[in-house]
């Protein structure tokens, strides 16, 4: 019969579940109860090295994940025509979207030349050195251990969402065309 606590504080106790995460390993003491209430040693000790492994697995496999699709379009020229497909709003409407030209910015971004980069898209190339800020702060706080989380007032979204708007009708207009791909 479970004593006070009740059954959930019976299987918290022995497994974890239902703990909060404070995203820290609590220290062990290396003895720890098995299912017949017995004392083992060694039992539910915490490795440091397979925690810290299991934290950096995301981050690094995002990077892996952006590095291969980086290293595809730096080897396959999106300036050739018939390897990609053609921006849906482009062949629609004939208007630029604020993506039109990321593939061509990001070539360019590849074989070292910013200027071309930029030209092609302007927010997509502020947007590769957002990025790797972003991604070496999530690396850094998973190695020590702590969470990742990046939090923007509504005003901050909406800010961004003019940004883009403004950005996509300047490029479309005679004047921006400098902004155009």
């Amino acid at each position: 019969m479970p004593g006070p606590q009740g059954h959930a504080s019976v299987l918290a106790r022995r497994t974890g579940w239902g703990e909060p995460r404070t995203g820290r390993a609590e220290p062990r003491t290396g003895r720890a109860e098995h299912g017949t209430g017995q004392v083992g040693p060694g039992a539910g000790q915490v490795r440091p090295r397979a925690g810290r492994v299991r934290r950096l697995a995301t981050p690094l496999g995002i990077l892996a994940t952006v590095t291969a699709a980086f290293a595809y379009v730096g080897t396959v020229d999106p300036n050739e025509p018939g390897h990609y497909p053609v921006c849906p709003l482009l062949k629609i409407t004939g208007a630029f979207c604020p993506g039109c030209g990321g593939l061509r910015s990001a070539h360019a971004f590849i074989h070292g030349d910013l200027g071309a980069a930029f030209s092609a898209n302007a927010v997509a190339t502020a947007g590769y050195f957002l990025f790797a800020v972003v991604w070496v702060l999530w690396l850094v706080r998973a190695w020590r251990g702590q969470p990742l989380r990046i939090v923007l007032a509504p005003a901050w979204w909406w800010g961004i969402g003019a940004l883009l708007l403004i950005f996509t009708v300047v490029r479309n207009l005679p004047f921006g065309s400098a902004l155009a791909p």
